[in-house]
């Protein structure tokens, strides 16, 4: 029988020529289909250091390719990612600047903080002195948004038909919160407006479900600010519902004089002629 073919009777040196030369270039050879290594098990991105050419320690433990620096940065960059895809708005115009608008925080306040008898809760409106929900006395469109929707009135605690409220007349509507950082410079740029427009507009501001319950609070805050706009409490979220505000605030809808929706602005405004230049646009009233 051919030597070349009996197992039993090859050198153990059988091939030693060829690894002598191997080490000689600083290469190591490798066995067809083989992985570097020769214990069973070992994977083969630990067989070899990359950019030396010399074997790891067998067993060594798998190293991550990326260095710690590299994998927080990209968590860094995905978590900022998930935070503009959650605050972007889903409807509407996009913000100039989503970092500028704020979402219901995860403490948002719940209907039993800051509880306070009548007494305190009257005071707490004498010293707001909010000017009384709109009314004016004219018939409501059959395709107003805000047709039969009732919220209670912040100024004096009753129930308030915001549809036969603003009736006939263009109007702006913020949406805003106690807890929302940028509301709390828009709302007087929003009562400055306010004051410019006149009878022109209907001004109107709704504060977010979460913390409407709180009447209050919101009190207190408005007096803080001495900011005197007529406000409406959504504490079912039924006045969000039928305006299809988006989720961030503050936002400002526009609603032409039949009460449908012209404009749905998600922005912070730091100027009253701002919001002027968009009531223009979005109804053809200047004011």
């Amino acid at each position: 029988m051919d030597d070349t073919t009996n197992p039993d009777r090859e050198s153990p040196d059988r091939g030693a020529p060829e690894r002598d030369a191997t080490e000689r270039d600083g290469t190591e050879a490798s066995a067809p289909g083989a992985s570097g290594s020769e214990n069973p098990g070992t994977e083969a991105s630990g067989s070899q250091n990359p950019g030396t050419g010399t074997p790891s320690a067998t067993g060594r433990a798998h190293t991550s390719r990326f260095p710690p620096a590299a994998r927080w940065t990209l968590v860094f960059f995905i978590v900022i990612i998930a935070l503009v895809v959650a605050i972007w708005p889903r409807g509407g115009d996009a913000p100039t600047s989503p970092s500028d608008m704020q979402v219901r925080p995860s403490g948002a306040l719940s209907a039993t903080d800051l509880q306070v008898d009548d007494s305190e809760l009257a005071q707490a409106r004498a010293d707001a002195a909010l000017a009384p929900c709109p009314q004016t006395g004219m018939p409501v469109a059959s395709g107003a948004v805000l047709a039969g929707v009732v919220a209670p009135c912040l100024a004096s605690g009753v129930p308030y038909d915001l549809g036969v409220g603003t009736a006939g007349r263009p109007v702006v509507i913020n949406m805003w919160a106690v807890w929302c950082q940028p509301c709390r410079r828009e709302l007087p740029v929003l009562a400055e407006y306010a004051r410019r427009a006149g009878d022109a507009v209907t001004v109107l501001t709704v504060h977010a479900r979460e913390g409407a319950n709180n009447p209050y609070l919101v009190l207190r805050f408005l007096a803080e600010l001495g900011v005197h706009l007529p406000t409406v409490l959504d504490q079912d979220g039924k006045v969000a519902a039928a305006l299809q505000a988006p989720r961030v605030f503050p936002s400002t809808i526009i609603l032409r004089a039949d009460g449908t929706v012209a404009k749905v602005a998600p922005q912070v405004f730091e100027d009253p002629q701002q919001i002027a230049d968009v009531v223009r646009d979005a109804t053809g009233v200047t004011t």
